[in-house]
């Protein structure tokens, strides 16, 4: 068990994006920054959304500003429709993740786009890419794909149905599809299963897991998404967060819980423990509540970390 697993930190995106706390750029930055000291190589830094929608993610191009490139580090700028991706290419941005939904009635609701729709708009930025706006420092494109183990409008979300999903990304040549569990509604064999059939849709794409712990089970469905061969999770640091287009959707699973189950089982994550519990403190205090995560409570076990 001593494999690396990779985690992507989303807490200055999908952390903050749900808080009612309206966090200056300059915060936001410095919890990156605090982050990456604590271990992060990947972040989900920013968002590139009106923030007519979502307020918490205003200002992303100052908070890009004030993140200067860094060798090792790889910053990521959310993006849910080409307008979005206009923004995300005159920043700084390293990789621009592109959200899209796994069943229409979340489509519709979250960028008023069906999966045909969505599928349409990737294959768009695709082909924009190719042109390369930027030349040679061309963010790389990741695709997330939202509401894979249920839709808060449309219900259940068949195995085929992602499945036939995650294969038409792939074959648009994205080479990283996460699943994201949006409304925290999976369980473990659920995960094996779509994790399973996602890997024989895109056999020669990188799958990441984002889960969120709405209903307890985040944890549980990220070591079935391990021992199904999945390397890189997503996490955020406090256990913070949520979407705020998913009705009752709470924190993703917190990173500092997240590495000390799997730092204690004798996977190598890279991470800091005690900082990461320092920072989910730190950013209670920005929030105004505590972080919701057991560690930032109850600490670390002695030796770890």
């Amino acid at each position: 068990m001593s494999r690396p697993i990779q985690i992507v930190e989303v807490g200055p995106r999908d952390g903050l994006q749900n808080e009612k706390a309206v966090l200056e750029p300059a915060i936001r930055a410095e919890l990156a920054r605090r982050l990456e000291a604590a271990g992060a190589r990947r972040i989900e830094a920013v968002s590139f959304v009106h923030p007519k929608y979502v307020p918490q993610m205003a200002g992303a191009e100052e908070v890009m500003a004030a993140l200067p490139p860094e060798p090792g580090r790889s910053r990521i700028g959310l993006v849910l429709n080409g307008r979005g991706y206009d923004r995300a290419i005159t920043t700084a941005v390293d990789e621009v993740n592109i959200s899209v939904a796994a069943t229409d009635g979340f489509g519709l609701k979250n960028q008023g786009l069906d999966r045909a729709g969505q599928r349409a708009m990737v294959e768009a930025i695709v082909a924009r890419r190719h042109n390369a706006e930027r030349g040679d420092a061309a963010p790389s494109l990741t695709v997330t794909l939202s509401c894979v183990w249920g839709c808060p409008f449309d219900g259940e979300v068949s195995v085929d149905q992602v499945a036939d999903m995650v294969g038409a990304y792939a074959a648009l040549g994205i080479r990283e599809i996460a699943l994201a569990d949006t409304i925290g509604a999976g369980d473990p064999w659920a995960v094996t299963k779509k994790v399973e059939a996602a890997r024989k849709a895109a056999p020669d794409a990188t799958l990441r897991l984002h889960f969120h712990d709405t209903r307890n089970t985040g944890l549980a469905n990220a070591h079935a998404g391990i021992e199904a061969g999945v390397d890189v999770l997503d996490a955020s640091v406090g256990g913070i967060g949520g979407c705020p287009f998913a009705p009752g959707a709470t924190g993703n699973i917190a990173t500092e819980d997240l590495v000390y189950m799997l730092e204690r089982a004798g996977f190598d994550t890279g991470y800091d423990l005690d900082a990461l519990i320092e920072t989910a403190r730190w950013i209670g205090e920005k929030i105004g509540r505590p972080a919701p995560s057991a560690l930032s409570r109850a600490g670390g076990w002695p030796g770890v970390g």
